[in-house]
């Protein structure tokens, strides 16, 4: 489990309920969103439009100095509401007049402005803030990983609190202004186009935009010392690639798979529609961890993804979000396989575009690997809970799930699911109930006993289920299915998600899900 902000149900509620006695009822914004896999996340009363931050960050101490302004629009009368945040704030802002503001709870900015602000209404906040990332700690643990040369934001399902202030969850989506001055000699790294860099006094500023809605979680920054490569795609998108300078023996590997990014994403266009943002590549910097994140536009990888050379297919497994999880997002995160189940598939989709075992054949592989006690069924990828989210089944499940739906509405109208619900549902949230009714409609059959067996029972599908899936029947009962080439690299990205100290490890030999929580 990767989530660091959980709070339990009933603390929640006394949150919620913690209004002081001279606000008027429904005038202070609620400090979580209302998702039940993390209460505390997010807030109420107001929906965000866009952030610009301008930042500066030092290197050598980890000290991160920034102004944050936040355009939104109040969803109800305000005299109080909440930001995400864990650093050091001076001043709040709002519409231009100082506004109090204290914190709570392990990331809570409560901010009162110095009038109420009415429903419907146009709001700035600015806010100024400094402090030492990796230093801030919630349940002991930093999203904020120091490299030899600078820092790195990038973690799921939340990151934004260690490095500006936010309404921290999927539901509120926004376009960004990001702009960061490092010392000469260093760069900066995040999402979207680079707009412009300018060096002025031993410093160095970045200046980029992303133009499309972007989840909190999605949002990146990487400072240090990259090697960059550029390029265009056919359709004119301009691709920038950055390696740390100190990869080490990970380096030739990283860029084998990078490069390839153009690649694959023209590919990802042909199954799922046009490419839904201005911008795309991906970035590799000096960290230790494993995973690898769908940053949007530029992908996170740790080095540990390549360490046993190049591998594909974890780079069509983030660019596969970019259409599902970052354009099409989550409206709670139990929805999670709106985004992991597709991802998985593509990898599957990729394997057999590449002749190394078609999606059927990974299927049938599987479901054999898994006999009817592994803990793998226990697990529902429509609903895993916050301690699940990120397990193994939620990915191979989720897949199973997917080739299942193709061999029941076949493959024209399979493919025109995928393309068309990334077209339709662009830059918005959806759970799997509106997927459900999607396939219905464009189907013209009833699906919901084949989603509610693949993904909501917590048992291995078995008999007519099995059959209807097109699984390959007798040889599946003795579990002797012979493994797909593409296999071996598709398990090696079995830790893509594995983000935390505490995070489920799954074995990336095998592809079985593990049972140590570290």
């Amino acid at each position: 489990m990767h989530r660091r902000f959980i709070v339990p149900s009933a603390l929640a509620a006394t949150l919620l309920l913690a209004i002081p006695a001279a606000a008027a009822p429904g005038t202070v914004g609620a400090p979580g969103i209302g998702d039940p896999y993390y209460p505390a996340s997010g807030n109420g009363g107001y929906d965000v439009s866009h952030y610009d931050l301008r930042l500066k960050y030092q290197p050598k101490t980890d000290l991160l100095e920034g102004t944050a302004t936040i355009l939104a629009t109040t969803t109800q009368e305000l005299s109080r509401f909440n930001l995400d945040f864990g650093l050091d704030v001076s001043e709040v802002r709002v519409n231009g007049r100082k506004a109090g503001f204290a914190t709570s709870g392990d990331h809570e900015l409560e901010v009162t402005p110095a009038q109420p602000l009415a429903k419907d209404r146009a709001v700035s906040v600015v806010v100024r803030y400094a402090g030492k990332p990796s230093e801030l700690k919630i349940g002991g643990w930093t999203a904020w990983a120091r490299t030899p040369d600078g820092g790195v934001a990038a973690q799921e399902p939340d990151s934004a609190v260690w490095w500006y202030p936010s309404n921290d969850h999927p539901l509120d989506k926004a376009t960004y202004d990001i702009s960061v001055s490092v010392p000469d000699g260093t760069q900066a790294i995040s999402n979207g186009v680079l707009q412009s860099q300018s060096s002025k006094l031993g410093w160095t500023r970045f200046n980029w935009r992303s133009d499309k809605p972007q989840a909190t979680y999605l949002s990146t920054l990487a400072i240090g010392r990259f090697d960059v490569t550029t390029d265009r795609t056919a359709d004119g998108l301009p691709v920038l690639n950055a390696y740390s300078k100190d990869l080490g023996p990970h380096a030739g590997a990283a860029r084998a798979s990078i490069e390839r990014t153009t690649e694959v994403a023209e590919w990802l266009t042909g199954v799922f529609g046009p490419y839904p943002f201005n911008a795309l590549g991906g970035y590799v910097p000096n960290v230790t961890s494993g995973f690898a994140l769908e940053t949007q536009t530029r992908p996170f990888y740790s080095p540990k993804q390549f360490a046993n050379g190049a591998n594909v297919s974890v780079v069509v497994h983030e660019l596969a979000h970019q259409w599902y999880g970052n354009s099409v997002s989550v409206d709670g995160w139990k929805e999670i396989w709106i985004n992991e189940g597709f991802a998985r598939y593509s990898q599957w989709l990729w394997s057999e575009k590449e002749g190394e075992g078609t999606a059927q054949e990974l299927a049938d592989y599987v479901y054999a690997q898994h006999p009817a006690d592994d803990p793998f069924w226990k697990v529902k990828p429509g609903d895993p809970g916050p301690d699940k989210q990120f397990d193994i089944a939620v990915y191979d499940r989720g897949a199973l799930a997917l080739q299942a739906l193709r061999n029941e509405v076949g493959d024209e109208v399979f493919f025109e699911l995928l393309k068309g619900w990334p077209t339709e549902r662009a830059h918005s949230n959806a759970n799997v109930g509106d997927f459900l009714r999607y396939a219905e409609r464009v189907s013209g059959k009833p699906l919901a006993a084949l989603f509610d067996t693949w993904l909501y029972r917590p048992s291995r599908p078995a008999g007519s289920a099995v059959a209807g899936a097109g699984l390959a029947g007798k040889a599946l009962s003795d579990g002797r299915v012979e493994r797909p080439a593409s296999w071996k690299k598709i398990a090696a990205t079995n830790t893509v998600h594995d983000h935390g100290d505490r995070g489920h490890r799954h074995d990336a030999a095998e592809g079985r899900p593990g049972h140590d929580h570290r």
